[in-house]
């Protein structure tokens, strides 16, 4: 999980601010092809995504699964913060390039601490999606052993002895607290950032 927010976080920031800060050739095109993949479902590209792991051996492994984490959340987590890259005004990147940044330190000090809340809120969902799928893990996962957490609270069901309620409610707790720890530790910082630092005076 951490592995695929921490690579959908690193990739889609640095797409959004080419996207949004950058002119290039294709760069509508890119954007119309990000929206059309935020409106298919992602059962439908279930099926080519697992021939194509299948493939190329993915099945079965946890980086895998990580791939088809950030292939799912990817396309939103660009769209989100490519509109945080947009809502900082023109003349802020101006000034740090007048005062001499080039435009890595102009990303890096500069627009990046700038659209932290973006940052955040993409790690949420990335991490949410991730943490309760069930369909991907169930697909690409083989082994028992290697099964995520909502995989592992289906087996509280079986067709001889019907539902452990008891067992199924208690490891339902224990599955929501990660993610409630999870927000509580970066919501503080959810609204830092946003304009520190970007006027003087």
């Amino acid at each position: 999980m951490v592995g695929a927010v921490v690579l959908s976080l690193v990739l889609g920031i640095l797409a959004s601010a080419a996207l949004s800060r950058f002119r290039f050739r294709g760069r509508r095109t890119i954007l119309v092809v990000i929206l059309l993949v935020q409106m298919l479902p992602g059962t439908a590209l279930l099926i080519p995504q697992f021939l194509i792991f299948n493939q190329t051996g993915l099945t079965g492994s946890y980086a895998g699964l990580i791939l088809a984490y950030v292939a799912a959340v990817l396309p939103f987590s660009i769209w989100v913060m490519r509109g945080f890259f947009l809502a900082i005004p023109m003349e802020i990147e101006e000034g740090a390039r007048i005062d001499g940044a080039s435009t890595w330190q102009v990303l890096t000090k500069v627009l990046f601490p700038l659209v932290m809340p973006g940052m955040i809120a993409t790690s949420v969902f990335a991490f949410i999606a991730a943490w309760n799928d069930y369909i991907v893990a169930y697909t690409f996962m083989q082994d028992q052993a290697h099964y995520t957490l909502p995989v592992w609270l289906a087996s509280f069901t079986t067709q001889t002895a019907g539902t452990d309620f008891t067992g199924q409610m208690a490891a339902s707790v224990l599955f929501s607290l990660p993610v409630v720890v999870f927000f509580m530790i970066i919501q503080r910082n959810l609204v830092s950032g946003m304009s520190a630092g970007a006027v003087k005076g």
